[in-house]
């Protein structure tokens, strides 16, 4: 709830239903997934997350607000994972036949880590990410830079001299897309997107048909420049 350029993003109402809500019940959809949990913080404003997951019967756990590695690794621990997918909640277009082939990709090649933003072809806002538990305790032992704790996993891309890594990647470059939400603009963007597409049963290739059809959907934030991971 504590994002800088959009206040309560998580929480922000599209088209009926909470954000956090699509981003829930379209992981839900993957096949090949035990469990979803939604890793939040102990943070006051983040009570309504916790109120949030308690309505609609979604397993919660909470940690730090600014070493988010530490919180996937308590989450996984409490959880008992062999193994982690990361979505993060601000991409309510996620799509789960993407989740399920990023999965069916890390079980074949067995890597410790394996991402479809790697090299990026999908839209921003699809990111998937798997790592084994072993992975992301060896982050969690050993990761000392703020931003590798802060976003969980660079600690394990940024050595592949140590940890095997696997890049994912589709059969058609649309990384030109911007389907994340981070700004107003984003979120009037998926507000748009959702307001055409009544009922949520959508996939990458709906969403790009729409554009197809509507390009002006895409200028609506198009102009938005995506933080370093550095900026946090």
């Amino acid at each position: 709830m504590g994002s800088t350029r959009l206040p309560g993003k998580a929480l922000a109402d599209i088209h009926g239903h909470a954000m956090l809500w699509y981003v829930v019940q379209r992981t839900r959809e993957a096949k090949s997934l035990n469990e979803v949990v939604v890793a939040t913080t102990i943070e006051r404003a983040d009570e309504a997350i916790v109120a949030f997951c308690g309505d609609h019967d979604v397993p919660c756990f909470r940690g730090s607000e600014d070493d988010v590695l530490d919180r996937y690794y308590q989450a996984a621990r409490q959880h008992d994972a062999q193994a982690v997918v990361r979505i993060t909640s601000d991409c309510p277009l996620i799509d789960p036949a993407i989740i399920d082939k990023t999965v069916r990709a890390f079980l074949a090649e067995q890597p410790d880590y394996a991402s479809n933003c790697i090299v990026r072809t999908y839209p921003r806002g699809l990111d998937i990410e798997v790592l084994t538990f072993r992975a992301l305790e060896s982050a969690w032992r050993e990761a000392q830079q703020g931003y590798q704790r802060s976003h969980v996993t660079p600690y394990l891309y940024e050595s592949p001299s140590r940890f095997k890594v696997l890049s994912v990647t589709g059969d058609e470059d649309y990384s030109c897309h911007r389907w994340t939400v981070d700004t107003p603009e984003d979120l009037e963007f998926v507000r748009a997107v959702y307001s055409r597409r009544d009922g949520g049963q959508f996939r990458l290739s709906d969403v790009l048909r729409l554009i197809k059809s509507e390009p002006h959907l895409a200028e609506i934030n198009r102009s938005v420049a995506q933080k370093t991971m550095h900026e946090g």
